[in-house]
């Protein structure tokens, strides 16, 4: 694998000036794939602007400054995605990662509350020792759970300080949602209905916001009941 990254080449998600420099950090294997996530160093420098070079923000992020999820990341090529939680404690800042309209990936300010936790997908489930079931969520992380009352696209509510599951937003009719791709990228409408499909083709996901449209239920995030659990991007509610 290239331990190098052109900045033309660079991940869709991005948001930089793609003719200013020839390269850009390359994210390291992580949590999320290389095309859905943004490196730590260019967070800091380029998003968050807490320093000018890059020099100075493999500092910050070395010292341990910059918490991820609750915990210190000191490999600025860790890379950061969809719901993550980037804290800076020295300055009381907190921002969770959600989509824009445009399918980049943003940073929306939120406060040390809701810092504390953060939503996980449920991408797979898998039947271990002592018929216990572990949850496999998008973000890599997994979870044992003594009763299986979870199915596959439902959403939790992650808790940090504890590593406990909080609360459930089922992946089912009423739900409120975010759509993580196709061209419906960033908008957020409630689960009208659900089609199976009788093939290899994936799963259709009847969605009523704006406007009513269809998608493939892996691009379908639930984020709340009645109403959305998280704070949104502005643009995401214009």
């Amino acid at each position: 694998m290239s331990k190098h990254l052109r900045r033309l080449a660079a991940p869709r998600v991005i948001q930089i000036h793609r003719k200013e420099k020839p390269w850009i950090i390359r994210s390291a294997p992580g949590p999320h794939p290389l095309d859905y996530a943004i490196p730590l160093g260019i967070i800091v420098r380029d998003y968050l602007h807490l320093c000018d070079s890059f020099k100075e923000a493999r500092r910050i992020i070395t010292n341990g400054d910059i918490l991820v999820d609750g915990a210190p990341r000191k490999d600025y090529k860790y890379p950061c995605g969809l719901m993550d939680v980037v804290s800076i404690p020295k300055m009381q800042r907190n921002y969770r990662i959600l989509y824009d309209r445009k399918g980049r990936l943003v940073f929306v300010p939120i406060d040390d509350i809701d810092a504390g936790w953060k939503l996980c997908r449920i991408t797979n489930k898998t039947t271990i020792h002592g018929r216990r079931t572990q949850l496999n969520f998008h973000d890599g992380r997994n979870k044992l759970v003594e009763k299986d009352e979870y199915k596959t696209g439902d959403v939790v509510k992650f808790v940090f300080k504890d590593n406990a599951i909080g609360e459930v937003y089922k992946f089912d009719k009423g739900t409120v949602s975010l759509i993580t791709g196709g061209s419906h990228v960033g908008q957020i409408a409630s689960i009208e209905d659900i089609q199976v499909v009788p093939s290899s083709k994936p799963n259709l996901a009847k969605m009523k916001g704006e406007a009513e449209f269809s998608t493939i239920v892996d691009y379908v995030f639930p984020i709340g009941k009645a109403k959305p659990g998280i704070t949104l991007p502005e643009v995401s509610m214009t």
